[in-house]
């Protein structure tokens, strides 16, 4: 199968890549982070994630962020909304899009929202509910894709269940997330073909992760199978604190610069993306995972 002409992505770095860093961040760093990438061209930021301080500190200033934005035109400045209570939260600052996460592995499930994975998409069902009446759309996420911490493979059928589960409820756009970056590229497109089987490959997008160096490889796998969403994090910023061990996603830099060399477009700047890189990571104190970051810099 052909790639496709042209690329989005998603940056989940502000919100995903810097969720689990030890120390506090201040509003400002995360403001000017979401606006250096906007200039870099990216056109979908996850901006917040508006969920409980007590089990995810660092996204305490979820409202401050969210209303702080200088939104430029064009792009989609969207927040993690676990619940309901998020999501009413997230409606008060004016949020243009959404995202519901569940998991395709039982035990993971269980670790993450404290739930099963049935009883995590009844939860979902009053999010989409209100937020369709709201008229805003919902991208649905599922964690642990080609891997889970507690139960290791995850069989692609469950991962099709899933999704077609989140894709009927309401979710325009399924992301398929290796939470634990152990994917290689044979099993990423057998996981893609099951799911692709159960929900349009129009509606999917690739979220891995890099711990064991295959995100890229795994990336240009399901980009030949059809895939045109990708999720990616700034510096390969990120992490999962309910996957011990588990890297970033994989960076930002690195996708353009392999989508480059594909003759895909995406729109981005990749040098003053990979700028924004090395002044985020420099600013956190944190190394940079991007090879294509840290080579320009070092020009």
């Amino acid at each position: 199968m052909a790639f496709p002409k042209r690329v989005r992505l998603v940056e989940v770095g502000p919100r995903d890549g810097l969720q689990n860093e030890p120390n506090p961040i201040d509003t400002g760093t995360k403001l000017e982070l979401i606006d250096r990438l906007g200039a870099a061209g990216i056109r979908y930021i996850e901006a917040a994630s508006f969920v409980s301080p007590k089990w995810v500190p660092q996204m305490v200033d979820h409202r401050e962020v969210m209303t702080g934005l200088k939104r430029r035109p064009g792009i989609t400045y969207a927040a993690l909304t676990p619940n309901l209570k998020g999501l009413e939260a997230a409606l008060e600052c004016g949020v243009e899009e959404v995202a519901v996460f569940g998991a395709a592995s039982e035990a993971f499930s269980q670790k993450n929202i404290n739930c099963s994975v049935a009883e995590s998409l009844e939860r979902f069902a009053p999010v989409l509910e209100r937020a369709q009446a709201a008229n805003v759309r919902v991208r649905g996420y599922v964690s642990c894709v080609l891997g889970c911490p507690y139960e290791g493979e995850i069989a692609p059928a469950k991962v099709a269940e899933v999704s077609k589960a989140l894709y009927d409820m309401g979710c325009y756009e399924i992301s398929l997330g290796d939470t634990i970056g152990t994917g290689t590229p044979l099993a990423a497109k057998r996981m893609i073909e099951a799911v692709s089987d159960a929900v349009p490959m129009a509606h999917l997008a690739a979220h891995f992760h890099d711990t064991y160096g295959q995100a890229l490889a795994n990336l240009y796998a399901v980009l030949e199978e059809g895939i045109s969403v990708v999720d990616s994090s700034v510096a390969g910023l990120g992490g999962c604190p309910y996957a011990k061990g588990a890297s970033g996603n994989a960076a930002s830099e690195d996708v353009v610069y392999l989508l480059n060399g594909l003759g895909i477009e995406t729109g981005i700047d990749l040098n003053k993306l990979a700028e924004t890189g090395t002044w985020i990571t420099q600013t956190i104190g944190r190394p940079n995972r991007s090879k294509v970051g840290v080579a320009l810099a070092a020009k």
